[in-house]
């Protein structure tokens, strides 16, 4: 396998409403340092394939409302390696998107589709993993993604299941997909042994998901095909936004991996957190004696404990009483949530919508 033939594509698109009121329309979480790491995760995300793909093999996909602020993060990118996506219409269409750009640029590319919202706490061996699964795609039609060993029954992750029998190069044979089971079920699924967290990072060879396009979603491949002349020329911009309203919105997950009969997981080990709610900044955050996570220069806690708080730099805030909240404070924004109510914020964010309007998204 050639180093030369590996190609990433950080998918950087989304809203990440969950981290509300933080997170924002304009400036969404990729871009945010939530973590008081001086980096925010997209940087992070694009410095930990930097080791994996030469520079110029990385791609950002992201909406075209962002590119500014992309380019001001990620400054030493190449405005050909940025792919602007004229609307939201999940991961289907923009792993299509990029299946096709790339078949027209290398067609024996071997593609890692990843978010650029994911925590990984061990890079090396994150390292070795994605060169194990490159590799492992270059040499087997197979469309792979990368399982994480859970740690407890969570039910905000998606869970794989797979065939312990059915092992090939330390690579396993998929046989169930469960969008995020119910406590219970997540309970179950802990003990069995076989069902790892779904990471939403996918591996594949450029010939293999073409196939699996024109199978499983040939609609969206027909799409895609009338661009062919286009890619990696100064027309393709202009035909994409032409074309991209064409597509159906759906997940990648659902059009293809869990109909595909060709899918292989790697369980994997190397502090995976996907940083979607405030649940999981609070378990990846340094805490007190008392079990809170503060940001802020000047938030004073008293008697409250297994918090999670943030707050602007130059803004008192005195916090007294409260046992296991979200407490998230921004100029135009108070948030104060039961932390085991967090998943329902998406919900929040709605009504506020409906209530509000968009002023205070």
């Amino acid at each position: 396998m050639s180093i030369k033939n590996n190609y990433v594509a950080i998918m950087a698109g989304g809203i990440g409403s969950r981290f509300w009121p933080v997170s924002r329309t304009k400036h969404p979480k990729q871009f945010l340092d939530l973590l008081g790491t001086g980096r925010s995760l997209i940087q992070w995300t694009y410095n930990r394939f930097q080791h994996i793909c030469p520079k110029e093999n990385i791609y950002f996909i992201t909406n075209q409302s962002y590119i500014k602020t992309l380019k001001e993060q990620i400054p030493d990118i190449n405005d050909a390696n940025i792919i602007s996506e004229p609307s939201r219409k999940n991961t289907a269409p923009c792993a299509a998107y990029f299946a096709h750009k790339m078949m027209a640029l290398n067609p024996n590319a071997n593609i890692i589709m990843s978010p650029a919202d994911h925590l990984i706490m061990d890079e090396r061996a994150f390292e070795r993993t994605a060169y194990d699964a490159l590799d492992f795609v270059s040499r087997h039609d197979a469309l792979l993604t990368l399982g994480i060993k859970p740690t407890r029954p969570d039910t905000g992750y998606g869970y794989i299941q797979y065939d312990v029998e059915e092992e090939l190069d330390k690579v396993y044979r998929v046989k169930t997909f469960t969008e995020k089971p119910s406590l219970e079920l997540a309970r179950t699924f802990l003990k069995s042994g076989d069902f790892l967290w779904n990471s939403g990072i996918f591996v594949w060879n450029v010939k293999t998901i073409m196939n699996e396009l024109e199978k499983y979603l040939p609609e969206m491949h027909e799409v895609f095909l009338q661009a062919t002349d286009a890619y990696n020329t100064p027309r393709e911009f202009e035909v994409i936004n032409e074309l991209y309203s064409q597509c159906t919105n759906i997940s990648i997950d659902y059009g293809i991996m869990e109909k595909a009969k060709n899918v292989y997981v790697i369980p994997s080990y190397f502090g995976w957190c996907d940083l979607g709610t405030w649940e999981s900044a609070y378990e990846n955050s340094n805490k007190d004696y008392l079990g809170n996570a503060v940001y802020g220069d000047n938030v004073m806690v008293i008697d409250a404990t297994e918090c999670m708080v943030t707050a602007p730099k130059e803004k008192l805030v005195v916090l007294q009483g409260l046992e296991k909240f979200i407490v998230v404070d921004t100029n135009d924004v108070l948030l104060i949530c039961e932390r085991n109510r967090e998943q329902q914020i998406k919900e929040y964010v709605a009504e506020v919508k409906r209530n509000k309007g968009d002023k205070f998204l």
